[in-house]
């Protein structure tokens, strides 16, 4: 095989299937100079961007794959978390301008998101190219006050209602000092968001999709039909079989499908309520 061919195979295995690395300490990417789209992703409580890693092989080329790497987990685990919102988004709003550039939309999952939707007021507010599209996943509307504050509660009880939720892989479980080192980051972040109260504001100008597990204990029916008073667009809720960290207990394959069939614009089944 030539030096020629070995390297005209690894920039189709690039394009095709490129890897989310660390472009910068809060935007990993999964590069796509070509696209026509960027899914910005960002990751649930004590969850880093290597939550979405499996997401670059799944999307189609015309959407690149970019997720928010937050302090504290993964590759940033010496640096201290965010306690506020207010820093965490204008921090944010700053450092996703570079990605901001052509159209995308934003996708959080449980806490993450909570912080895309302040993010999309935030981006919208200082004049900013807004998100296409709103992807909410497993996350209660501003307005309902029926999750449980599971922050307020003692250690134990804390680390039995993370591990109850799923989303925390095996190995790590059998390793004592890893979730000793998870639990506090797990416990700010749940602080963070239960603690907070969005400021009222004008409904967004884009369609905002919120999906969830059939049997999430945290998003029951009622939760989320909330969010559509915060759109002047489209509004629908999407249920998938499973619990809180439903795509994981299923494959994302099926939720990364149906994003993309929105973002490019194909119809989609009638899985909507």
């Amino acid at each position: 095989m030539t030096t020629e061919t070995t390297e005209t195979m690894e920039t189709t295995r690039t394009t095709e299937f490129p890897e989310l690395i660390a472009r910068t300490p809060y935007l990993w990417r999964a590069g796509r100079p070509e696209s026509a789209f960027r899914l910005i992703c960002l990751p649930h409580a004590g969850a880093g961007a290597a939550a979405y890693a499996d997401w670059a092989r799944l999307l189609p080329p015309e959407i690149e794959l970019v997720a928010v790497q937050l302090p504290g987990r993964q590759n940033r685990i010496a640096e201290d978390p965010f306690t506020e919102v207010g820093p965490l988004v204008t921090t944010l709003t700053h450092a996703l301008r570079p990605v901001l550039d052509r159209p995308y939309a934003f996708f959080g999952h449980s806490c993450g998101a909570a912080l895309a939707f302040e993010l999309a007021k935030a981006v919208r507010a200082r004049g900013r190219r807004g998100p296409e599209h709103l992807f909410l996943s497993a996350q209660a509307s501003p307005e309902f006050e029926g999750t449980p504050q599971l922050h307020q509660l003692d250690d134990d009880a804390f680390r039995a209602e993370m591990v109850a939720l799923g989303g925390i892989d095996e190995e790590i479980l059998r390793d004592e000092s890893v979730m000793r080192s998870l639990i506090p980051v797990l416990r700010t972040d749940f602080t963070l968001w239960e603690r907070h109260r969005t400021a009222p504001a004008e409904p967004l100008d884009c369609p905002i999709t919120v999906l969830c597990g059939d049997s999430d204990p945290r998003t029951p029916t009622g939760s989320v039909t909330g969010w559509g008073k915060h759109t002047g667009a489209d509004f629908s809720v999407r249920f998938y079989p499973g619990g809180h960290f439903y795509f994981l207990e299923s494959g994302a394959g099926d939720v990364v499908s149906f994003l993309s069939r929105q973002l490019l614009g194909a119809p989609v089944d009638g899985r909507t309520s």
